[in-house]
């Protein structure tokens, strides 16, 4: 798939639930990313950076985005150095880690015990949206959040492997995290259901 046009008329012709989780599973998660064309080897060593640092399999880590097609089809603009190289892991145990510290978290708010702003509510509040879905943004937590539990954890980690420290080149990376396969495969066959729908409108 070479560009926007390609994904379009490969997806127009997606009629069922089947074949769209099949134009789904080809080409959003199997082959190498566009970020790393013909770099096949660079693509292993970075998933497997990924995944040696949460201790889970490379299996589990993927590219998504417009670094895995060379374009955002829902922005419907290229990739660019001034993209961002967006990164999902998809591991129960880890994802139930981080879930235990955020109830803690929503623990301490109930109590009083941490304060946030009205801005830093909403934001937690679309956070929480995307968790009941099986995926954690930490990028949406409440600074406050960030800052106490997840900035050695994962801020600090995904710093460490953006402009140029890392195989995937000077791009900043970004990180997501599902709970398990079916919560990642049902988000994007939503999204692509709808983007499906646009297309045949026209």
């Amino acid at each position: 798939m070479e560009n926007i046009s390609d994904f379009n008329n490969i997806l127009i012709n997606a009629n069922t639930v089947d074949t769209k989780i099949n134009f789904i599973r080809k080409y959003f998660f199997h082959g190498i990313p566009f970020v790393f064309k013909d770099r096949e080897q660079d693509y292993f060593e970075f998933r497997n950076r990924v995944a040696s640092n949460f201790d889970i399999s490379f299996h589990e880590i993927f590219i998504v985005g417009s670094g895995k097609f060379g374009f955002s089809y829902i922005k419907n603009t290229p990739f660019t150095y001034e993209s961002d190289i967006d990164v999902v892991i998809v591991n129960e145990s880890l994802f139930d880690y981080y879930y235990g510290k955020i109830c803690d978290y929503q623990y301490q708010l109930d109590s009083q015990y941490k304060f946030i702003s009205l801005d830093e509510k909403k934001a937690y509040a679309n956070f929480l949206r995307y968790l009941v879905k099986g995926w954690m943004r930490p990028d949406l937590l409440p600074l406050s959040f960030q800052v106490d539990l997840l900035k050695n954890d994962w801020f600090k980690f995904f710093n460490s492997i953006s402009y140029g420290k890392s195989e995937v080149g000077d791009y900043k990376v970004a990180g997501g995290l599902y709970k398990n396969y079916d919560y990642l495969e049902k988000y994007y066959y939503i999204n692509i259901d709808s983007y499906f729908n646009k297309l045949k409108l026209g």
